[in-house]
């Protein structure tokens, strides 16, 4: 499987330029702003305990996460081409 294969994501936050990451560096991305923003998470994700259950499930279900007053963190799977 090439690099190309696997899934993809553009990361758009607030002040940074676009990214693109794997889920797994989504994730990763996901848990450390989880880390540092606990609070004001949605009902259903709050459901969850681990952090790395929480992270997922908003890859899974969300495609953006409120971080703040004026600032944001929005990912959307994307497909790039061999």
């Amino acid at each position: 499987m090439s690099l190309y294969d696997e899934d993809t994501f553009v990361v758009l936050e607030t002040n940074q330029p676009e990214q693109f990451l794997t889920v797994a560096e989504l994730l990763e991305k996901l848990k450390s702003v989880l880390a540092s923003t606990p609070e004001d998470l949605p009902r259903d994700v709050q459901k969850f305990s681990a952090l790395e259950d929480k992270a997922q499930y908003l890859i899974d279900t969300y495609c953006e996460l409120d971080i703040g007053p004026g600032k944001f963190l929005q990912w959307y799977e994307v497909r790039l081409e061999k």
